[in-house]
């Protein structure tokens, strides 16, 4: 277990030390990103990770911490986690499409849907990686990304899971590693609605590690 977690501490920085190599200033940007690689995106499809065992084993979890290209990124790379699925969930609109959501008029995050295997990866282990790829400090807003749309929050889907999160988030106030409070919405996994194909695994499309802060 040690072990795993020096690996995993490793694979964490690695992903968020480039961060400030590729930053992303809102959904503007974004879009100009996807605009100017979209005939790359369209031929370059992205496996993720081979299922192992039987279906009936797996699990879901689903975290928003600013823009789903690099927490798409981060958690595929977990052993364990079967898939990842970029989308927009916790809001009204039903269907919504990426312009509506950046309009910050349906209240979707963007977030990420993982299916994991807890057999190989603990819900505890998906936390850690989700408090290490954000600053859940800063309200409806990760690093240039301003907007509802990019809050941290934890969709729980099981009674368990919505108890270690809070477990989690009461570890960290006490331990004083952040310097603000934490502002993480804890809400009950709500529609999951998948995005826009060129949004799937975009990071690996483009050769790119993150997008996340440094």
């Amino acid at each position: 277990m040690r072990q795993y977690s020096r690996n995993l501490k490793l694979m964490i920085l690695a992903l968020v030390s480039v961060g400030s190599l590729y930053a992303i200033n809102g959904c503007f940007e974004k879009k100009e990103a996807v605009k100017m690689n979209s005939s790359q995106v369209q031929n370059n499809t992205v496996q993720t990770t081979e299922p192992a065992g039987e279906p009936s084993q797996y699990k879901k979890a689903t975290f928003a911490a600013g823009c789903f290209w690099g927490v798409e990124t981060a958690f595929s790379e977990m052993p364990g986690v079967i898939s990842t699925t970029a989308g927009y969930t916790g809001g009204t609109t039903e269907n919504p499409t990426y312009k509506q959501v950046c309009s910050g008029t349906t209240g979707h995050a963007e977030a990420v849907e993982i299916t994991y295997d807890p057999s190989r990866v603990s819900y505890e282990q998906l936390l850690e990686v989700f408090w290490n790829i954000h600053d859940p400090t800063t309200y409806n807003r990760q690093g240039p990304d301003v907007g509802a749309q990019y809050r941290s929050a934890i969709f729980y889907h099981t009674p368990e899971q919505l108890a270690e999160a809070k477990n989690s988030i009461e570890k960290l106030e006490r331990s004083g590693r952040f310097e603000g409070s934490i502002v993480t919405e804890i809400k009950p996994a709500a529609k999951f609605y998948p995005a826009e194909e060129y949004h799937q695994q975009y990071l690996k499309k483009q050769g790119k590690i993150s997008c996340h802060r440094p």
